[in-house]
């Protein structure tokens, strides 16, 4: 039999858990670099009407401790944005919202999970 786990906080996992020969391995997926969350933002805007001069390079710089699903998250926000402008692409402006708004929520979530760990 094979059981496999997964977590994104492994810091409030019960100790048992992680006794010698409970799991045989644990494979850890760091936060992406700054290449890494370029790669993201390419392929999670690849759909997307975006501005031709858009500079992912800023975006990345911007997104610094970012997960992949918060750069989806970011590249769907900015989608809502521009649709709700009734804008015909997705300009870095809206891009810029979208990491204001996901990035806060991601601070918010991490503070809320240390208050109860």
């Amino acid at each position: 039999m094979k059981i496999v786990g997964a977590t994104n906080r492994i810091d409030i996992l019960d100790p048992a858990l992680l006794r010698p020969g409970r799991f045989d391995r644990i494979i850890e997926f760091p936060m992406p670099e700054e290449a890494g969350r370029e790669a993201i933002f390419k392929i999670h805007s690849r759909n997307l009407r975006i501005d031709e001069n858009l500079n992912f390079k800023k975006l990345v710089t911007l997104t610094e401790g970012a997960t992949g699903a918060d750069i989806k998250a970011i590249c769907t926000e900015a989608g809502m944005f521009a649709i709700r402008k009734e804008a015909e692409k997705i300009i870095f402006e809206d891009f810029i919202d979208a990491v204001n708004k996901v990035m806060k929520k991601s601070r918010e979530q991490a503070s809320d999970s240390k208050l109860y760990s």
